[in-house]
């Protein structure tokens, strides 16, 4: 009972951490509109259509970094396609309350096609594509030919496709994808993250060609008397 009440308690925090669909007018959800806008013009171009989401080890927010940005672009009317890439440790069903039966995995083994696996969320314009069950060889699939095929025809359906991907210093999986996505973001937690994991993130990246288009500093705490609250005050 113990362990069932402890599951419980992990998945209401993680899904209450969807503050830009459960409070979109609070200082938190402008600043993923701020960071919207900043992707967005990243890339004048040419139209971003894959972005990867990563962090130099667990524990850093970057699942909902990645939930809040998915979940602003399809607020400005964009067709949005998250998708659980971390296929150790996937999160995503669990923010966004649905079942995990199937996903990612099942695609790139060629057991069901992408209009198998595509869930409708709760959120206009936003679609998501749960991790399905863990695989014994997550790198192998995310670096196949598979994955490329995949990748194009979503996005033949879709304007933008958010991936969430494992830490960077874990596994290789975030390596192998940020060279096929084509922008990386770099979540780090204010005051845990070590300067020297982001270091060797950011050059393990790097190595694989990967375009580190921006970081997000996640977890970070304002002052009372910083401009956003004087100007935006605590809109509830």
């Amino acid at each position: 009972m113990a362990k069932k009440g402890k599951r419980n308690r992990v998945i209401q925090t993680v899904a209450r951490k969807l503050v830009t669909n459960a409070n979109p007018k609070s200082i938190v959800s402008e600043q993923f509109r701020t960071l919207r806008t900043n992707i967005n013009f990243s890339m004048p171009d040419h139209e971003l259509k894959t972005l990867l989401f990563t962090s130099a080890s667990p524990g850093e927010g970057k699942s909902t970094v990645a939930a809040n940005t998915a979940v602003v672009f399809a607020q400005e009317g964009k067709r949005v396609l998250l998708v659980d890439a971390d296929m150790r440790k996937p999160t995503v069903h669990y923010t966004f309350h649905m079942t995990n039966t199937i996903g990612l995995s099942n695609l790139l083994t060629r057991q069901a096609t992408i209009s198998d696996v595509v869930k409708v969320s709760t959120i206009d314009n936003l679609h998501i594509i749960t991790c399905g069950p863990i695989p014994p060889n997550p790198a192998e699939l995310i670096g196949s030919k598979t994955m490329d095929k995949v990748m194009e025809e979503m996005k033949e359906h879709f304007d933008i496709i958010i991936f969430d991907a494992p830490p960077v210093l874990s596994v290789t999986d975030g390596q192998i994808l940020s060279n096929k996505c084509e922008g990386t973001i770099l979540v780090m937690s204010a005051g845990e993250t070590e300067k020297e994991a982001i270091v060797k993130a950011k050059d393990a990246l790097v190595s694989s060609q990967a375009n580190i288009i921006g970081t997000v500093l996640n977890n970070f705490k304002l002052d009372k008397d910083h401009y956003y609250y004087q100007y935006y005050g605590t809109a509830e």
